[in-house]
């Protein structure tokens, strides 16, 4: 959860420690500001080497993959585009 004090540093090490124990997180965000919200979003990305799954209203869903040795989430593979 992200509260009134924004994405302290401390919060920036607990989600990067979730996001290695989990891969897939959603983070709740407190208060009022979308473009804030967006700005979190971003620089979470951006720090932790992750990436946005969706942001819904005061949620943040983001993603980074783990060790392969470790992967929970398996990816679907991208389909050839031109056929049908």
């Amino acid at each position: 959860m992200i509260g009134n004090n924004g994405l302290t540093d401390a919060v920036i090490r607990e989600i990067a420690v979730n996001l290695d124990a989990h891969e897939l997180i959603k983070i709740r965000v407190l208060g009022d500001d979308r473009e804030a919200r967006i700005q979190y979003l971003e620089k979470i990305c951006a720090e932790l080497g992750a990436q946005p799954v969706q942001h819904l209203g005061k949620l943040l869903i983001i993603y980074r993959q783990g060790d392969a040795e470790r992967s929970r989430i398996e990816l679907p593979k991208a389909k050839k585009a031109g056929k049908s």
